[in-house]
Order: C-alpha cells, then structure tokens, then sequence
C-alpha cells in the first residue's frame, strides 16, 4: 500500500550532513500539566527561519535535542500561519524529554526538521471539520486547529471533541477557554468518570461515547482523530455509525517515529515507514495494514 498521492511528501533532504540539527532558543517555557510542557522555540536567524517554513506543513514532525541525552521525535504543535517561532509540546517521560524540561528559557535545544507528510487542509476547504482527541494526543491536532482557525472564512463548521484522565491531565487549558468562548467554535470536553471536580461543566464519560452523542454530522465532513491507539479504534464505531467514510477520516502515528528519516527501520508498520510515508495517514490506509504492527 502506498500513501494517498494527493499528500505529497516534503521529507526534508537538507545539504551536507543529513544529521546535523540547527540550535533553537526557548523563548518561552510552560508547564500545560504537571507532567507536560510546551517550548516556543526561536529560529537562530531569519535564514533559518525562512527555510523551515518554506518546507512545513500541518502535520509534520521534527527532532528535538539535548546535547548528550539524545533527540526524540515528536509533532510541531504550532501551525504554518504562526510562522516567527515553532512549539513543541511533550510529556516528560524518558532522558530526553527529561533533559528538555530541564532546560530554562534562553537556553538552547537541537531541533531537526520539518520531516514527514501532512494534513492535505487545502482539499477539506469548504468542509466541515471534526476533531477528536484524548490527552496528550492534542498537540498535533492543536497545530491543524490553529491552522484552520487562521484561516477560518475558509472552513465550514469546526467541532473539538476533547477528553482526558481527569480535569488536571487536560492540556492547553488557556486555549480550551478562548476556543469555548468563540461562536465558530462547537467544543466539547470530556473526563473518564472519576476524573471530574466539584466545578466541572464538561460531559463525563470517554471519547468515543461522548463522539456518539454529540453526533456531528458526516456530510460535507473529515474528522480528524489522535490518541491512544486502543481509543482511535474505538473511535472508528460511532465515526461509522456517523457515516464518516475512511477516507476522509484522519491521524496521526507520530508515536512511531524513531530516527526521522526512515533508515534505523524503527518505525517501520507492514510496508511503510511511518517517518517518510507519515506520519499523517487515513483510516483507510491504516486498515490495509497488519493489525499486529500497529
């Protein structure tokens, strides 16, 4: 199976060393939960700069380091239409990710990037558009929502069906607010039962059932959803039941990406590699593979 033609490929192929990352400064540091953290990273220069966001799109990764802990791959959670910095936003969970919560503002990160393919938003122009996301599984899709919000005369009805754990594993609080209060904006939120405070206005209950109920419509419709893999495929029933068709249903497996470039073989799933033919796919590709490699 190969990817869908129409997301073209934007692998980066950088001059000289293949590995040789650039230094970005954090510009800004805050902690989203007391295990997650976002960076507004800073371009060493307008060269820099320029080049990166000739090459981005919605969707693609990149490499972020610490000189002697290593690099780890994951989303860049800011949009093409923010185009003076990048974020990234990570749960702190390993050395690397240790060590990047360890740096301080005006310090230094190695970054590597942008690599992979996209969300083809040009093609959803007119539509209607539904997120769906547990977790820590926001920030990619919070890059496609900022994305569309940007360049919102351009989009149909937007619909964010957001849950977490519990009201404190909720990430981008200060954005779930200004999203709640826009009029463009249906958002939905959502904790697993036990998991709500004595002030909670949200629906209780797990994604795929709170999906279910809010029941938005398929027609002139993507979707567009990210989390755990056990909740993605118990997302695909109602998003059936809606009448969403595969192949205008969407994520991301970002979580399989290894090296970046697809040569340590790691994020390998059947007969794609998820850094270069991904890491954005359809249902409907995801379907076609080994169940097992997911």
């Amino acid at each position: 199976m190969s990817p869908d033609p129409d997301q073209a490929q934007a692998v980066q192929q950088p001059g000289g060393n293949l590995y040789a990352p650039i230094t970005m400064t954090i510009a800004e540091s805050r902690d989203e939960t007391y295990d997650v953290r976002t960076l507004r990273l800073q371009f060493p220069g307008e060269t820099e700069r320029a080049a990166f966001f000739e090459k981005y799109r919605v969707g693609m990764f990149g490499l972020y380091g610490v000189p002697g802990a290593g690099e780890s791959a994951f989303c860049i959670a800011s949009p093409p239409t923010q185009d003076q910095y990048i974020e990234c936003t990570f749960r702190k969970a390993g050395r690397v990710t240790t060590a990047l919560c360890d740096r301080e503002v005006g310090q230094a990160i190695t970054f590597r990037g942008p690599y992979g393919n996209f969300f083809p938003i040009e093609q959803w122009k007119g539509k209607n558009i539904v997120f769906i996301a547990g977790g820590i599984a926001l920030p990619p899709i919070r890059a496609v929502i900022w994305n569309v919000l940007d360049r919102r005369d351009e989009f149909g009805r937007l619909t964010i069906v957001y849950g977490a754990r519990t009201v404190a594993d909720l990430v981008y609080k200060h954005e779930l607010q200004q999203w709640q209060k826009r009029k463009d904006v249906k958002l939905i939120l959502t904790v697993d039962p036990g998991g709500e405070t004595d002030d909670w206005k949200g629906e209780i209950g797990f994604v795929p059932m709170v999906l279910e109920k809010a029941a938005p419509s398929a027609e002139n419709a993507v979707a567009v959803v990210c989390g755990p893999l056990i909740m993605i495929k118990f997302t695909l029933l109602p998003l059936k039941q809606l009448n969403f068709p595969d192949a205008h249903a969407y994520t991301t497996l970002e979580n399989r990406m290894k090296c970046g470039v697809g040569k340590c073989g790691r994020c390998n799933v059947g007969s794609l590699y998820v850094c270069k033919d991904g890491p954005v796919f359809t249902i409907e590709q995801l379907k076609n593979l080994p169940q097992g490699d997911l």
